[in-house]
């Protein structure tokens, strides 16, 4: 069953095409992943998914809702962690947690979801003061802190290290195993193959690509190959 339905969406920023006539579907409990170089409309296709973008023209439906109409009912049923997200310096991870539990009828844990994210030591510490893969753990702490049907990941391991990627993927897997479906946004192609049940590659606002990573073929070549033509 599809949980998100995105049919020929399209969104301009002045005379520039972001996206163009993009769509495809997302099935429940699957990881999607959706990829493409810097540029290709990654992050705008998922903004207007999720409601914080208004497409110029199209359809999308999340859990059978409209992102634009009916904003508020979905906004507790799905979860975002937007690339390069930031909370002020001196907020803790308790106190962050605890700010993003208010804003939910039904809000997970705070306490469980720290322990369950391996930043249980770390309960005390101001953001300013956590690693790079402390503060990506905590950013999926935000973003399932509404107990979301659906998370929606945003280059979620952009600069970490080897170690802190491996173990966000681990994570990402653990989230999927709870029954969440996870639309993941990323350029490395690893992390595609090793995660993601089906992608689409975009290429300048459209979609060049889109099945299993198997079907696809070698993920970097087919990448290489599809990104490098002339749209």
């Amino acid at each position: 069953m599809a949980v998100i339905e995105v049919s020929d969406l399209h969104k301009e920023y002045g005379p520039k095409v972001a996206v163009d006539n993009v769509s495809f579907t997302v099935q429940a409990g699957e990881i999607f992943g959706i990829l493409g170089p810097n540029g290709a409309g990654k992050t705008t296709t998922v903004e207007c998914v999720v409601g914080l973008r208004k497409p110029d023209r199209g359809r999308i439906s999340v859990l059978g809702l409209d992102p634009q109409r009916d904003h508020g009912e979905l906004r507790e049923l799905v979860g975002v962690q937007l690339q390069d997200s930031q909370l002020p310096d001196k907020l803790r991870v308790h106190e962050a947690l605890d700010l993003y539990a208010s804003f939910y009828r039904h809000p997970a844990d705070a306490g469980g979801l720290i322990e369950r994210l391996g930043l249980g030591d770390r309960r005390d510490t101001a953001f300013a003061k956590l690693s790079g893969g402390q503060k990506q753990r905590l950013s999926v702490a935000l973003a399932l802190i509404g107990t979301p049907k659906v998370a929606v990941l945003d280059e979620l391991t952009t600069g970490l290290d080897p170690t802190a990627r491996r173990e966000v993927w681990e994570l990402i897997s653990e989230i999927r195993d709870t029954g969440v479906t996870i639309v993941l946004v990323t350029h490395f192609m690893e992390e595609a193959e090793r995660l993601c049940d089906r992608v689409a590659i975009l290429r300048a606002g459209q979609v060049a690509a889109i099945g299993t990573p198997a079907a696809l073929g070698p993920l970097e070549d087919t990448f290489i190959t599809l990104t490098s033509r002339r749209p």
